[in-house]
């Protein structure tokens, strides 16, 4: 499904050369949840934009079902990732002047749904996350984990075979990112195939596979039973 092959991302800061990643070759199947834990600056986010798409690599290959990313145009990878990916972020990048209702029609809009189809769609996934009542809010009126749902919620607007989460339980409370791991794997139960970067091990703990990055490479690669919801 997603695959690194002697993968290097270099940048250039402040005249310096710093390396991001270092040869990273895996592959990830369909179906898997797996979580990338490493410290801060190890390659992790970096590692999450590769196969998102939003970055490409130095050198080596970064393949989506067997498609070189590096090979498809910008449009071509902007499509295939308002197709198929999904993506959550630590910071929710929800738009502050729309309500939640709104925030969930984006990529609907985006894809050129009729606007009763939009609504509906928007309206089901808000009360999946449970915030049915919630849908007239603007996000400064809900607590940062309703926001996180609202997030998760457009997430699935466009039902991703993939989801890819940076950190989506670094701004809650434990009880609230007990809840939205919870939601996750659900959903990979559902067959989603999920990437979580996490700088927490008891996050990685919930995935079935983790992956541990140090200074941009892969220095373990384990495989666990996977937890029980909640």
């Amino acid at each position: 499904m997603l695959r690194m092959e002697h993968v290097d991302k270099e940048y250039h800061h402040r005249g310096k050369l710093v390396r991001a990643l270092h040869n990273v070759t895996l592959e990830i199947e369909r179906g898997e949840f797996v979580a990338v834990v490493g410290p801060s600056g190890s390659g992790k986010s970096t590692f999450l934009l590769l196969f998102g798409g939003m970055l490409s690599p130095s050198s080596g290959r970064v393949l989506f079902d067997g498609a070189s990313l590096g090979d498809l145009s910008a449009e071509e990878r902007a499509r295939l990732r308002a197709r198929r990916t999904g993506f959550v972020f630590q910071t929710f990048n929800l738009v502050p002047y729309l309500t939640a209702l709104e925030n969930v029609m984006v990529p609907l809009f985006l894809a050129g749904m009729e606007e009763s189809a939009q609504r509906e769609r928007a309206e089901g996934l808000l009360a999946r996350v449970g915030l049915e009542g919630r849908l007239d809010h603007k996000p400064s009126e809900l607590s940062v984990g309703q926001q996180q749902r609202v997030a998760l919620a457009r997430m699935l607007a466009n039902d991703p075979e993939v989801i890819l989460a940076d950190e989506p339980t670094g701004n809650l409370d434990p009880e609230t990112s007990r809840s939205i791991l919870d939601f996750l794997v659900e959903l990979h139960r559902e067959g989603k195939t999920i990437v979580l970067v996490t700088h927490d091990p008891r996050v990685a703990e919930r995935a079935g596979r983790s992956l541990r990055l140090v200074e941009g490479a892969i220095v373990e690669d384990g495989r666990h039973e996977f937890a029980v919801v909640g």
